[in-house]
């Protein structure tokens, strides 16, 4: 397991940063967000769905639980939130295995809930707001030996353009 680390001063950076980030992006990832209430987990998803060419408004799914947007990248963004489910069996009820089977890429808000029931590679971006609340450290954890792989890409092509 490899963590890299970097700060964004505002929520355009963090945006920026997620755009970045998207074009590393391969139909079947999974990305596990987590945070605090207003970390900027959507704010992440929103920066990413924009670089893949989504054309609907992001929000967050915390009550219908998943959206699914159609990318012009080819794939779908399979955007979940599981802050309300209380069960891991919950989770595995949403068919995200299927979703990746097809070539979704698949982002979860709350994803350490939902860690256990995903398994195998995944990339989990922690976000934590800094003391003025704008600010924002974005760590970049890989599982599994894809992401491993993946993550000298992510230190050149997404970290050293913050």
């Amino acid at each position: 397991m490899t963590t890299l680390q970097t700060t964004c001063r505002d929520v355009e950076a963090t945006r920026s940063l997620a755009g970045r980030f998207a074009g590393m992006l391969h139909p079947g990832d999974v990305v596990l967000l987590q945070g605090d209430l207003g970390a900027g987990k959507t704010t992440f998803t929103q920066g990413m769905a924009a670089a893949l060419g989504v054309d609907a408004a992001v929000t967050s799914p915390t009550f219908t639980l998943m959206n699914i947007y159609p990318t012009t990248s080819g794939f779908d963004l399979v955007h979940v939130d599981v802050y309300r489910l209380e069960r891991l069996s919950e989770v595995v009820d949403l068919g995200l295995g299927e979703m990746l089977d097809d070539g979704a890429v698949v982002v979860v808000e709350w994803g350490d809930r939902a860690a256990a029931a995903i398994g195998g590679d995944h990339l989990t971006v922690s976000l934590v707001a800094g003391a003025d609340d704008t600010a924002r450290t974005v760590s970049f954890t890989a599982y599994g030996p894809t992401w491993e792989l993946r993550l000298g890409d992510l230190d050149a092509k997404v970290l050293t353009s913050t």
